[in-house]
């Protein structure tokens, strides 16, 4: 079901919507026997961590493994830029799992939608009737003109805006965006197969995973593998802010009028431009957001945090809820994107963390996937 075109029209309309030390392998970790946070597995007092990969699984083309670890998630403390729902950091518990060493690219979703014919929910015709079931009743039907197949585009503004909440300053609701035209009619993927597929909503990414025998990674699984093995700095690579143009592709200039392109791009580079991480995963900062599992919920960290002991491979809320928006039912996307300055969000940080629509699809809105070890085994070569 569509609600993404609708809620942009509301926008539009001036309605007030918001949207910016590792374990040892084998070590046993004490655990309290209950929890409150939904979804997550029933634990156990003694949990053996998965740190190393086993000797008897291979790992799957394309992707990396990711240790195992017992870290503080959330903000770190020396982060000036971090945001209230970063914090408070909390503990957690996260067995090894296997990562794609990028986000999916164009050429990887085209064997995609060429096996199984998908058509993406940019693509898609808009059904009001299934649409109206998720607004408030007597909601008016939108334009024609809105309710067409399409995407959000981002456009530069000609000056400077004091209002960086107002993104309809530089977001546009774009009929005929999609994946096969990231920004709109009269663009396109040719020469572009490295690059990452971009205006994927959450049930798109969610289509791939099952095709290609994975998953999406949790908000905790992301976060462990962009830290990779040092579990305290406030970016990939460490906490010097003074290098980001090499190594992430970020809004270099002033947002969202001048991209000096410092970093070499002013829209999507292709994968593997910049520097690997610690574990060998290319842009876990910028370049495309990426889509978790997790719902995004207000009140999530608090509660983790309140549990004062760390939690064992965490899923998330069991509901979505937002403080700003009741009706709003949105998944935690994670990494920042080309958009993301210092002066904007500067969502490049580990801890950064984006609240967004299950039918969203934005120019700059991709994924990556994951695998346990139990998937590796018994998955189907990807190409």
């Amino acid at each position: 079901m569509r609600l993404q075109p609708y809620m942009f029209f509301l926008f539009l309309s001036s309605v007030f919507l918001l949207g910016c030390k590792q374990e040892k392998p084998g070590q046993s970790i004490e655990k309290n026997a209950s929890t409150n946070i939904a979804n997550e597995p029933k634990l156990t007092k003694n949990i053996t961590l998965l740190f190393e990969r086993p000797e008897d699984v291979t790992t799957p083309k394309g992707m990396v493994w990711i240790p195992g670890g017992a870290f503080e998630q959330g903000a770190v403390p020396q982060d000036q830029m971090a945001m209230s729902h970063e914090k408070p950091a909390h503990g957690v518990i996260v067995d090894g799992f296997f990562m794609d060493e990028t986000e999916v690219t164009n050429a990887q979703f085209k064997i995609f939608v060429a096996a199984t014919g998908y058509k993406t929910v940019a693509e898609q015709e808009i059904d009001w009737e299934e649409l109206k079931k998720q607004l408030p009743e007597g909601t008016p039907k939108p334009h024609d003109s809105i309710m067409q197949p399409g995407s959000l585009t981002f456009k530069k503004t000609k000056e400077p805006v004091t209002n960086l909440y107002d993104f309809s300053q530089w977001w546009r609701w774009t009929i005929g965006a999609n994946w096969k035209h990231p920004n709109g009619p009269g663009s396109d993927i040719e020469g572009k197969d490295n690059e990452p597929v971009v205006h994927i909503a959450y049930d798109d990414a969610l289509a791939y995973c099952n095709w290609a025998g994975r998953r999406l990674p949790t908000e905790a699984e992301w976060e462990l593998a962009a830290r990779g093995a040092d579990l305290a700095s406030v970016f990939t690579w460490g906490n010097d802010p003074n290098v980001l143009p090499e190594m992430a592709n970020t809004w270099n200039g002033q947002f969202p009028v001048s991209n000096s392109r410092e970093d070499g791009f002013e829209n999507r580079a292709p994968v593997k431009t910049f520097p690997p991480n610690r574990l060998g995963l290319y842009d876990m900062a910028g370049n495309v957001w990426e889509w978790t599992s997790d719902w995004y919920n207000t009140n999530y960290y608090d509660t983790m945090a309140m549990r004062q002991v760390p939690v064992y491979n965490p899923m998330g809320p069991e509901a979505p809820f937002n403080e700003r928006d009741p009706y709003a039912r949105e998944k935690v996307v994670k990494g920042g994107s080309y958009l993301c300055s210092a002066s904007y969000c500067a969502s490049y940080r580990i801890s950064a963390r984006m609240a967004t629509s299950l039918d969203s699809s934005q120019e700059h809105l991709g994924f990556r996937t994951v695998a346990t070890v139990d998937m590796a085994r018994s998955q189907k070569p990807r190409p």
